[in-house]
């Protein structure tokens, strides 16, 4: 293979990447995800890495941040929105060392910090992914 002028995806083709998978999952998945914001960042920000208690900021792939399914309550104030981070540099090293193609990888993080919001178990999560070809 030619290395010449290949390069990481930026982060705008890596947030082109994020909504294929997230439009791949399954219709009935998206639908619970309403409100939901997903971004992509290179790391983690300094409050998450000393909140996290990080030695890398190589360490975290993926974060949700917010208040899960679970755990709301009809009484409680409005919040800000739910969030989804995707760290794109985590995920590159990471894709870089493991043999595992890099839009599965990004669907798998989605899937798992989504997971994380709706309360759902490590068995559905991965239900969730086979739905959706990953």
């Amino acid at each position: 293979m030619d290395w010449k002028g290949v390069k990481a995806p930026t982060l705008e083709e890596f947030e082109k990447l994020a909504d294929v998978a997230f439009a791949r999952l399954p219709e009935g998945f998206r639908a619970r995800c309403a409100g939901l914001v997903i971004r992509v960042e290179d790391f983690p920000d300094d409050e998450v890495a000393a909140e996290m208690e990080l030695e890398s900021p190589f360490d975290l792939l993926g974060l949700y941040q917010g208040i899960s399914h679970v755990d709301r309550s009809v009484m409680e104030p409005a919040h800000m929105p739910d969030m989804v981070f995707l760290y794109r540099r985590p995920m590159l090293d990471y894709w870089a060392e493991y043999d595992e193609p890099l839009d599965h990888l990004i669907a798998h993080v989605l899937v798992h910090e989504i997971g994380h919001h709706m309360g759902l178990s490590d068995e559905d999560m991965h239900a969730i992914e086979e739905a959706a070809g990953d």
